[in-house]
């Protein structure tokens, strides 16, 4: 199958672009490398380093190859800073993926596989959320995720193309080759592990009175590599999974402090907190049902909370980060 990845420098981009190498797929990668790593692109794929807003670039890369599928993982992602640029936002999420969309149906791309996420629900009003939950998102992210769904929807009943949409939880870990490595790093797991390096002094534990066990905000963590292994079910088994959403998550919820704890326990450290207030936008608990794609694909995840720090610690202490 000949799949173009967008979003293949970044970082479930190229743990996953290792997963479809392992199949046999031929690949092409397109990345702007805002955000993610020349180095992560492997040497013998063809890399086209550009947006997948690029009206004339994607029109040059549909011209010259007979896609089967392209799989879109390219975003602004980030829950806070879109609170505070919404227009960013929705120009990059929506205005550059609605031309990813319309050069595929130009050129008759049959199967789009889309990043959404667990920001489409809002707060929820009942965990572990399943795809059935009423969507209410409650920052620009998450409505730019929803919105593009309901997009791909309409598009579907046109017979045009058709997609899977995976609502992502919080994709955490990584592979022995690759992991999390960005400019301005925010992600709980990371920061985390770089306090138990000593790349960093004290860990801030955003809010602190959230209506959780301990009042800090609960997430789904889930390995990056069972994300990867989920995209590359989806087009095993496509004609399963055409034109549905799915949840990715773990089914198990960790709070801020219990990762901190985890942590702790395992490196048998201490690490300094500092409780500040809660960032915008960001709902006290996240947690996924995950039964729908287990029943439905037969995806089941491998790695364990402790599996994902660890993963995320070896990478972040090697030679290769």
């Amino acid at each position: 199958m000949k799949i173009l990845v967008t979003g293949a420098a970044g970082y479930i981009g190229s743990v996953l672009v290792e997963a479809l190498a392992e199949d046999d797929n031929e690949l092409l990668l397109l990345d702007d490398l805002s955000e993610g790593n020349i180095q992560s692109i492997p040497a013998n794929m063809p890399f086209f380093n550009g947006s997948y807003g690029d009206e004339a670039l994607l029109r040059g890369i549909f011209e010259n190859n007979a896609i089967d599928a392209v799989i879109h993982l390219a975003a602004s992602s980030s829950v806070p800073d879109s609170v505070i640029n919404p227009l960013e936002y929705y120009d990059n999420n929506i205005k550059n993926t609605l031309t990813l969309l319309d050069q595929m149906v130009k050129y008759s791309v049959p199967k789009f596989i889309f990043s959404s996420s667990a920001a489409v629900y809002g707060e929820p009003t009942q965990t572990p959320i399943n795809e059935s939950h009423p969507c209410i998102p409650i920052n620009p992210y998450g409505k730019s995720k929803l919105f593009l769904e309901e997009i791909l929807r309409d598009i579907a009943d046109t017979k045009k193309m058709e997609f899977v949409a995976f609502r992502f939880f919080c994709a955490a870990g990584a592979s022995e080759t690759k992991g999390e490595s960005r400019a301005s790093e925010t992600h709980l797991i990371p920061l985390v592990t770089d306090c138990l390096l000593g790349k960093r002094d004290t860990m801030y534990v955003y809010g602190d009175s959230f209506p959780t066990h301990d009042g800090s905000g609960v997430r789904d963590y889930i390995h990056v590599e069972d994300i990867a292994q989920a995209l590359v079910l989806s087009l095993k088994k496509f004609e399963i999974a055409r034109n549905s959403s799915y949840n990715i998550g773990s089914d198990e919820g960790y709070s801020v402090l219990d990762i901190i704890q985890t942590a702790e326990r395992l490196y048998k450290t201490k690490i300094s907190q500092k409780t500040c207030p809660p960032r915008p936008g960001d709902p006290a608990r996240l947690v996924a049902s995950s039964s729908k794609i287990r029943k439905e694909l037969g995806w089941v995840p491998k790695n364990s909370i402790e599996d994902i720090i660890t993963s995320a610690y070896n990478w972040r202490k090697s030679p290769k980060y």
